[in-house]
């Protein structure tokens, strides 16, 4: 259920080092204006919904089905939110839960670790946050990484998801202004990428700085919150214990900052102790190159879990087959943790999730 994508003696012994572990799962909330642009993500129908996306996920993480939840489920252009596949793998295994508000615009209503950030400005602006900001949210990503770390234990691991609406275009911003070429490579939300928006956007927003920057400058000028306080997380963590990423190119510009950073602050990063890991979908994105671009940053292995919703008796789960949503909220990265830790398979995944839409839509009737 596990297939393995760049660096695969790494991999393997990553997967090997970590099986049959129970691990804790970190879940990074942040906002970016972004979002609101018109047309530019899948996750949520309009601005005004993709507004409490992240808050609307982190309350159906932490609860599960209610009746009357503060912030309901956004409605999606197609298909059911990915923290089905999360809520689903969370409650089934019992996962330690830890959520972290990096910087939303509502906080969330669900308990949570607050970490004094902000909603990021449009990148466009060349200008989404004090450099200030950065560095605090860099330092509680340290801080809480050796705190999870301590939690985990040095046999197991520590996976790190996140929800940024809007997050795969400040992935493409933070990768292009660290040096790497990944226009056209990124993932979206919709079926198939809007690559040339995209590429637009980010163009705005390069064209106010004058490069090259520290890699927190960048993150200040064109980034988002979840992406330096991820950063930090797994750098920390990653002295003592596992981390999965759990994420397709969010969290591949989060490995692309981890390692800038070690090269700008000289850290010795154990980058044999960190793994991206994603969804089937998402690596196998006909409408981005999420391998190639996986493969420009060699020390960190890209690994996706094979769940699949082919034969998904619910609508909502089998236009994931055709390319929308993707990921999400940990979805891959859990889904991976799943098979690791109780061996499951396709059945034990889709029962699990299909179960939880069923009460979802039974309760909604």
């Amino acid at each position: 259920m596990i297939q393995i994508h760049t660096q695969p003696i790494a991999a393997q012994q990553w997967l090997e080092r970590y099986r049959g572990k129970l691990p804790v799962f970190a879940c990074v909330l942040g906002f970016t204006e972004t979002c609101l642009i018109p047309g530019i993500s899948a996750a949520g129908k309009t601005p005004a919904d993709r507004r409490y996306t992240a808050i609307a996920d982190a309350e159906f993480l932490a609860n599960g089905v209610r009746l009357q939840p503060d912030y309901p489920l956004p409605p999606l252009i197609a298909g059911a939110s990915p923290v089905y596949i999360a809520r689903a793998i969370v409650a089934a295994l019992a996962l330690p839960l830890y959520i972290f508000n990096a910087g939303l615009p509502i906080s969330p209503t669900v308990p949570h670790l607050d970490l004094g950030g902000i909603p990021a400005a449009c990148l466009t602006t060349g200008a989404a946050l004090p450099v200030a900001t950065v560095a605090r949210l860099y330092q509680q990503g340290l801080s809480w990484g050796e705190k999870l770390a301590a939690v985990v234990g040095a046999q197991s691991y520590l996976v790190i998801g996140e929800c940024v609406v809007g997050g795969t275009t400040t992935a493409l911003s933070l990768l292009t202004g660290l040096g790497i070429d990944a226009l056209g490579k990124v993932n979206s939300s919709h079926p198939v990428c809007n690559h040339q928006q995209k590429a637009a956007i980010v163009g705005r927003g390069l064209a106010q700085l004058k490069l090259p920057l520290s890699p927190l400058a960048i993150v200040a000028a064109i980034g988002d919150p979840m992406q330096i306080v991820v950063a930090g997380m797994a750098i920390a963590a990653s002295r003592t214990c596992g981390v999965l990423l759990a994420g397709g190119t969010q969290m591949l510009a989060v490995a692309a900052l981890i390692d800038a950073i070690g090269v700008d602050l000289g850290l010795e990063i154990d980058t044999a102790q960190i793994v991206v890991g994603t969804t089937n979908w998402v690596a196998t994105d006909r409408s981005g190159d999420t391998i190639a671009l996986a493969r420009s940053l060699p020390q960190i292995p890209l690994i996706s879990t094979k769940l699949s919703f082919a034969s998904s008796k619910y609508p909502q789960l089998q236009v994931y087959e055709q390319g929308f949503v993707k990921e999400g909220v940990g979805a891959g990265g859990l889904a991976i943790a799943a098979s690791l830790y109780q061996n499951w398979g396709q059945v034990e995944l889709l029962d699990s999730i299909e179960q939880l839409l069923a009460a979802s839509l039974a309760i909604a009737k």
